[in-house]
């Protein structure tokens, strides 16, 4: 998937994008200075978890060693219990399982308007935490965050199957369908751009998805 067209296109179009912004911006806004860390706990099934061994672990800004927070660390009960959940919500019958591609393309544009209404708070964040300069994180991270979600979400309703002309008394066709639920590994240098590059087009086709981090 990762060398397909439908991964390529938006990656290429992001990239491309900022290189435009770029060019175009005379202005940056400033990162945040009183930048507070709310969210540190394991989310799962829309709500906030602490780990269930009760155990964190410091996130330092590798720029300049300073201790930004303490998360929690996951261990394989909560694992368990994402995937659990991920396979709940992928059931026949549930509200996602039953949604339609029109709406999984809502709400991946809902996200989208969310991390553009934050872009300034996420960029400060992301910043920080890979230790890589303000207008990269701004500009490429976040501006190809928003570009993905939004070429996502406009294929949603777009997935479509194909009948084949067959010789004889036969009825090929093919159907596209959602595989069930999807573990993916982000990566340390770009983890927002990266996430969403990954959890995009797994729930634009409708699986569920459990997200670790590097």
């Amino acid at each position: 998937y990762m060398g397909s067209e439908l991964f390529l296109k938006p990656v290429f179009t992001c990239i491309a994008g900022a290189a435009q912004i770029m060019s175009a911006a005379k202005t940056l806004p400033a990162p945040l200075s009183d930048l507070k860390i709310q969210y540190t706990k394991i989310f799962i099934n829309n709500e906030w978890h602490n780990s269930a061994s009760g155990k964190k672990f410091p996130v330092h800004n590798p720029a300049t060693g300073e201790k930004m927070c303490e998360v929690e660390e996951g261990d394989k009960e909560d694992v368990d219990k994402a995937v659990k959940a991920a396979r709940k919500a992928f059931e026949f019958g549930s509200s996602w399982r039953t949604a339609d591609a029109s709406e999984r393309g809502r709400l991946l544009n809902k996200l989208a308007d969310l991390i553009e209404r934050d872009c300034l708070l996420l960029a400060t964040m992301e910043s920080l935490n890979g230790g890589k300069i303000f207008s990269n994180a701004y500009l490429m991270d976040l501006g190809g965050c928003i570009t993905t979600l939004r070429y996502f979400a406009g294929w949603a309703d777009k997935i479509q199957g194909r009948t084949i002309p067959m010789d004889g008394n036969y009825f090929s066709f093919t159907r596209h369908e959602p595989v069930g639920v999807c573990g993916q590994i982000i990566p340390w240098n770009f983890p927002l751009v990266m996430f969403i590059w990954k959890i995009a087009p797994a729930l634009c086709c409708g699986i569920t998805v459990v997200v670790k981090p590097a």
